[in-house]
């Protein structure tokens, strides 16, 4: 494995295991506290909100910082969304999205870190999700 690989895949492992480690201390891969959030009919539990925020406050000022370089400190291509368009498809995969999440309690990353540590509901999420994407790509091609 060259030398600059190897720094990417290590750079993306610690990067996944500090976005899994705060779903996890922030109770996110626990699809209880999704729901908990979500559905109106229980009493609400703010605290998805309060991550949401967090995270909205940390990534902003990231990605602004990132549209002023054309590569990444990896030296690997900056390939940041340019569209600005909302079009049917947006909106159709932003309602998809949301009732996968509203019904199944999980969103692809927090899913992951359930799949991982063997919840049958994270694994079976995973696996639709999985299914989901592979009927894309079929249907995209």
């Amino acid at each position: 494995m060259k030398n600059s690989n190897l720094r990417f895949a290590l750079a993306s492992g610690l990067a996944g295991l500090v976005f899994g480690w705060g779903l996890i201390v922030s109770g996110m891969a626990n699809p209880a506290k999704v729901i908990g959030f979500l559905d109106l009919s229980m009493p609400w539990d703010p605290s998805l909100m309060f991550v949401m925020g967090g995270a909205i406050a940390l990534g902003l000022p990231g990605f602004m910082l990132a549209k002023r370089f054309k590569t990444s400190l990896m030296g690997m291509p900056m390939n940041l969304p340019t569209s600005t368009q909302i079009d049917k498809k947006l909106l159709l995969g932003a309602v998809l999205f949301g009732a996968g999440w509203g019904i199944g309690g999980f969103c692809p990353g927090p899913a992951v870190v359930a799949a991982a540590s063997m919840a049958s509901d994270g694994l079976v999420f995973v696996a639709a999700m999985l299914v989901g994407m592979f009927a894309f790509s079929v249907r995209a091609k």
